[in-house]
């Protein structure tokens, strides 16, 4: 079970490099000074793929940890 370990370990640091990546995102987007309205869409278009990102993020954890219990 060692390769689900690797596996989850692998999935969880994609899922981690998502929300840096939301995070970058929404820093850029409060920094080039847009108004309420535009930061508010830019916003909620990056919702999703945050939520998706912290998804990814926990089954990767889930797999390592199943592995772990398995082995």
């Amino acid at each position: 079970m060692e390769i689900l370990v690797w596996i989850g370990a692998a999935v969880s640091f994609v899922g981690l490099l998502g929300l840096v990546w939301c995070i970058l995102r929404v820093a850029r987007a409060k920094r080039s000074g847009l108004d309420d309205d535009a930061l508010r869409a830019e916003v909620q278009k990056v919702v999703p793929l945050n939520m998706g990102a912290l998804m990814l993020s926990v089954l990767g954890l889930m797999m390592v940890i199943l592995g772990i219990s398995l082995s």
